[in-house]
């Protein structure tokens, strides 16, 4: 199996980075192939802008969405973009690993969507949901959080993750993936911390590590979570009853 891991967090020694590498790890002594783009140590630029496209289809103004299938049509697509687009091609299994920032993820993996998700190359009118690009691919969310799982839920504290997650996951399903359930890292608290040094790890994040391990070795018997898909609608995009 080959795996992408998109990998959002400034810190390269926090529990996010333990997180990555631990799942590189596991997934190569599994047999498996393992890339990373870890965006923050990449620079990747996450603003969609003019400057990306010198090979302007206008230059009266700037339209995201045009300049971005004007540059798949004529082969001009920004290089760091294309990377990214290779690697997700490339892959079987796309892991996004992040932290939950005000109950969503960093701008930088959002921006890293709003660049790399091509428009009239990776998705058009009718090549998305379940016949978008990536048919076939599956896809994980893995997040850490400061607060105890305690705090999660419907009408909890600190919010409920089937609604927090539910733009990222419905995005990566608008492409074409099939989405697996998430895997939630619960009280991770110090993000400037080195979390390679074990003994400073706490026992439960020990434990944790472990079944992320467990979790990825064990894909196959994880059942996809339910998106509907173009027979759920009608012409104008309403459920069917």
């Amino acid at each position: 199996m080959r795996t992408h891991i998109v990998h959002a967090h400034p810190e390269t020694a926090s529990y996010n980075g333990t997180l990555t590498r631990t799942a590189m790890q596991a997934l190569e002594e599994n047999g498996g192939s393992v890339t990373a783009s870890d965006l923050y140590q990449m620079n990747f630029d996450p603003v969609e802008h003019g400057r990306h496209y010198p090979n302007r289809a206008a230059t009266d103004g700037f339209t995201p969405l045009k300049e971005q299938r004007h540059a798949w049509t004529t082969g001009t697509v920004p290089g760091d973009v294309a990377r990214e687009i290779e690697h997700l091609e490339r892959a079987d299994l796309v892991i996004l690993q992040f932290p939950l920032w005000w109950h969503s993820p960093p701008a930088m993996l959002k921006g890293w969507m709003d660049r790399v998700f091509v428009n009239g190359g990776l998705y058009t009118s009718r090549m998305r949901y379940d016949a978008g690009y990536f048919r076939g691919k599956r896809a994980l969310v893995s997040i850490t959080t400061g607060a105890p799982r305690e705090a999660f839920g419907a009408n909890a504290r600190g919010g409920d993750f089937d609604t927090m997650l539910w733009p990222v996951q419905y995005s990566m399903h608008y492409m074409g993936f099939s989405i697996l359930p998430p895997f939630i890292s619960y009280g991770v608290q110090g993000h400037g911390y080195s979390y390679e040094d074990e003994g400073r790890m706490e026992d439960r994040l020990r434990r944790n590590l472990a079944e992320w391990r467990s979790y990825l070795l064990n894909l196959n018997t994880a059942d996809p979570l339910r998106f509907p898909g173009w027979s759920d609608w009608d012409e104008n995009g309403t459920p069917n009853v």
